[in-house]
Formats: C-alpha cells, sequence, structure tokens
C-alpha cells in the first residue's frame, strides 16, 4: 500500500496542529463575524480606532534547539526539554496601530482573574488617556480581545461599559485572528529565544526594549492585517488560517 502510494506521487506528512477542532457552529460563528466586520470596515474604516491586548507567558529559560553540522556517524549534542514547570511570569500587554499603549508583568506563576483584568483595564484606561487623548476624548476605543473569561466577565463588561467602550466581536477560539496571537507574539517569541532571564526585573527591561525597538510601521502593519484575516477566514469557509 505505501509503495503503491509514493508510487502515483504521495508523500507522508504530519498533520498540522490546530488550536481547536471548530464545530460547525463555530465555522458559522467566524464567517459571520469575520463578513459583518469586514462589510464595516469597507463602508467606515475603525482600524485607527483599534486597541488589542492579550496574554502571554515568558519563561526564565528560553531553550533553543539549533541545528548542528555533523560528520558522517556523528551524534548530535542533546539539548534538554525544559521541566514540566518552568518558571515563568505572564505578559499582559495592550498595543495599537502607533504602538505599545500599556503593558506589565504579574508575579511568577500568577494568572489573570475578572478581578485582575479589571485592574488593568483602570490602567490602561489612564495610559489611554496620556497616550492616545484623541482617541479617548472623540473617536472612541474599539476593543479588541479575546472570550477568555477575565475578559467576559460581569465585573469586566460592566466596567467596560462605564468607559463607553466599544467591544470589537471576536469569535470564540480564534487566535488566528488576534493581532497579539499572529503577530505581536510571534515576533516575541522570536526575541525571547534561546535568552535566558535570572529576574523578573530582566524580564520588564527586556520587555520594554522590546516594544520601544519596534517601529510604528512594524505596529501598523500587525493591525492593518485585519481585514485581510477576516478575508481569508470567509474564503476558508471559516477553517483556521494557517500560515
Amino acid at each position: 500500500m505505501i509503495n503503491h502510494l509514493h508510487e502515483i506521487g504521495k508523500v507522508s506528512r504530519a498533520g498540522i496542529w490546530v488550536p481547536h477542532q471548530l464545530s460547525p457552529e463555530n465555522l458559522l460563528q467566524r464567517v459571520s463575524i469575520c463578513t459583518s466586520l469586514l462589510t464595516r470596515e469597507e463602508v467606515d474604516p475603525f482600524m485607527k480606532r483599534i486597541v488589542t491586548g492579550d496574554e502571554k507567558w515568558v519563561l526564565y529559560i528560553n531553550v533553543e534547539r539549533k541545528n548542528q553540522w555533523l560528520s558522517p556517524g556523528q551524534k548530535a549534542t542533546p539539548t534538554p526539554k525544559p521541566g514540566l514547570h518552568p518558571k515563568k511570569v505572564l505578559l499582559c500587554v495592550w498595543w495599537d496601530r502607533e504602538g505599545v499603549v500599556y503593558f506589565e508583568l504579574l508575579d511568577m506563576n500568577q494568572t489573570i482573574t475578572a478581578e485582575v483584568y479589571c485592574q488593568q483595564l483602570d490602567k490602561l484606561k489612564s495610559a489611554l488617556a496620556i497616550k492616545r487623548p484623541a482617541l479617548t476624548n472623540r473617536k472612541g476605543v474599539i476593543l479588541q480581545q479575546d472570550n477568555a473569561r477575565p475578559h467576559t466577565a460581569k465585573d469586566t463588561r460592566k466596567k467596560l461599559k462605564e468607559f463607553g467602550w466599544e467591544i470589537l466581536p471576536h469569535p470564540p477560539y480564534s487566535p488566528d485572528i488576534a493581532p497579539s496571537d499572529y503577530y505581536l507574539f510571534r515576533s516575541l517569541q522570536h526575541f525571547t529565544k534561546g535568552k535566558n532571564y535570572e529576574t523578573k526585573e530582566e524580564i520588564q527591561t527586556d520587555m520594554t526594549d522590546f516594544f520601544n525597538d519596534k517601529s510604528k510601521e512594524f505596529y501598523r502593519e500587525g493591525i492593518e492585517r485585519l481585514p485581510e484575516r477576516w478575508s481569508k477566514v470567509i474564503d476558508n469557509d471559516g477553517q483556521y488560517i494557517i500560515d
């Protein structure tokens, strides 16, 4: 059987990992929301109003497995895998077309709760008032976030309503249309590869340098890819975008 498959040009490849097994309802939601957002953007462009936020674990020890040039028969030098419970801190960051508005690192192994998230939103609001006064005073913030429980909790919804911020519709299980996931965190992952940190303060400094060294064009590109990705989801009948 295998020989026959080879004879007709077939090759064996592992399947691609996806974030979630999307149900027919999930697929329909993704197409419906992306269609409505794309239509809105074409009629009334709103990319300049988007502030997007998300969280990512940052490891203290970032193992990098490198390719090695070896002689025939020579064994590669092994690279130890990280432990099952690596030392890490949670990075929480909010950004727009102009750059990072606010970020913070939680204490080691601390996670997000609705209470913590509401406190962060207060800090984000203050940062926006200083860094993006035109957005907060006239245009109005459109917050792009995923559907994690702290983001959609009752207290969170109440606070965002008090702020008068619009929440951009986002289908469940859809990191492929979340700018932090498909863009910012990929660049950050490459930046931290092979780096080792001793303290939280070292990570704080490195994250600050990373965000500050990126140009406005970098951040603008990340946000302005959204309509293109919405179109891909529609063309894919809701299936994930495979980059």
